[in-house]
């Protein structure tokens, strides 16, 4: 009769180990705190090796690649006058802008229990925003963004990010979504990623250049 240690070897060695994350480039193999590059044709985030980021890291060059930097920066004068977030008619109280090179134009997404949704409304009420508060921090192009939150209580805020941190909210705020407004669970993801951004963003007065 096999021992109990026999069995459970037996069982470790049926059972598929999973394999390591690997760069989308080369193949190599990847820690847990990788970086990322946006492919600007397909709009998809790859995860690469510190060498293969290191390759498109100039946001100027003409590549298909560029790799998504690690700049957090807060905006503590932001403001919203009445009424411009109805105008921009996005559903939920979050929604992050970013510029799309390919388009030629600023876009919008907001979270929802399918993931990512793009905001199909003109955004020309997003230029008022803009006007209103001149202390912003242009995002570089694909790679950044401008995260606005309008909670039920308290001001608005308004981070500039990576673009793979709003992707990676939309993620998590998936796997809770409950309901039209994302339930508790949501809720309390939203907390705790705008307090990891507080302490991680360097804060931009309003007297500072853009």
């Amino acid at each position: 009769m096999a021992t109990v240690s026999e069995v459970l070897g037996r069982i470790a060695a049926a059972t598929p180990v999973p394999a390591a994350e690997r760069c989308q480039m080369c193949a190599i193999g990847l820690d847990e705190a990788h970086r990322h590059v946006v492919d600007l044709e397909s709009r998809r985030l790859m995860c690469v090796c510190r060498p293969c980021y290191l390759l498109f890291t100039d946001q100027g060059a003409d590549l298909r690649f560029r790799s998504v930097p690690d700049r957090y920066l807060s905006f503590p004068s932001f403001t919203l006058a009445p009424g411009r977030w109805e105008d921009l008619e996005i559903p939920v109280a979050l929604a992050f802008f970013f510029h799309n090179s390919t388009l030629g134009r600023t876009v919008a997404f907001y979270p929802g229990p399918a993931g990512a949704t793009e905001s199909e409304l003109p955004l020309g009420m997003w230029d008022a925003v803009l006007a209103d508060n001149p202390a912003l921090t242009t995002p570089l192009p694909d790679v950044e963004a401008l995260i606005v939150r309008v909670p039920d209580r308290g001001e608005p805020t308004c981070h500039l990010v990576p673009i793979d941190a709003c992707y990676e909210l939309v993620g998590r705020l998936r796997r809770v979504w409950r309901g039209f407004d994302g339930g508790q669970d949501a809720h309390a993801a939203l907390d705790g990623f705008f307090d990891t951004l507080a302490r991680r963003s360097r804060p931009v007065d309003a007297g500072a250049p853009s």
